[in-house]
């Protein structure tokens, strides 16, 4: 399955794309995935995100980047924030990496998070950060060498109401690496033509 993903970079959303970002967005929150939504997770719910989300990319806030399986399905998604105040120029944020649960454990992750920092790095970025409620996520993470912070108890809910708490994790990118799991094809939004391998 690794060889078989495709990560690119969405800076329009047809209606299969929503779709499809949608199907990921319903199915991690109906798995208890904390990322900022409640239950009942309903499609106009997850489509409306993607469309707000859409206008952010317009804007040049983030960069949006989709991971597709060999038939071309959508099964999963991480966003880069860029727009941050003024004296953090050098510094992005991860938000939204999210990976449908029938994809998990094949690469799919990884693959998102390295085309994620390779796009930061390319939009002038060298320091991102991210914060997290997921023990899996953390693994990943740590294995791809970002550094935890700490821990910040009852930070949000997850979508059943209950308190979580969640994991402040950094990484700082030099020019010239290139990002752990790096090995898939990845359109980069950026202006340098996308790695291939």
């Amino acid at each position: 399955m690794p060889g078989a993903i495709r990560v690119r970079c969405l800076e329009a959303l047809g209606e299969r794309e929503i779709e499809g970002l949608s199907d990921v967005l319903i199915d991690c929150v109906e798995g208890g995935a904390s990322v900022s939504f409640m239950l009942p997770m309903s499609r106009a719910k997850a489509e409306g995100y993607w469309r707000g989300t859409l206008e952010s990319v317009a804007r040049g806030e983030r960069v949006l980047l989709a991971a597709e399986d060999a038939a071309g399905t959508i099964v999963g998604t991480i966003q880069v924030v860029l727009n941050q105040p003024e004296n953090q120029p050098h510094r992005g944020d991860i938000a939204k990496t999210l990976v449908h649960r029938r994809a998990r454990r094949r690469g799919v992750g990884a693959a998102l998070l390295a085309a994620a920092e390779r796009s930061a790095l390319g939009a002038g970025k060298t320091l991102l950060v991210l914060d997290t409620a997921s023990s899996d996520a953390e693994r990943l993470y740590a294995r791809h060498g970002w550094q935890r912070s700490g821990q910040i108890p009852n930070y949000a809910l997850w979508p059943n109401g209950t308190p979580c708490a969640t994991t402040i994790f950094f990484k700082f990118l030099r020019e010239g690496t290139r990002p752990e799991g790096a090995a898939t094809t990845a359109e980069n939004c950026t202006d340098h033509p996308p790695e291939r391998d």
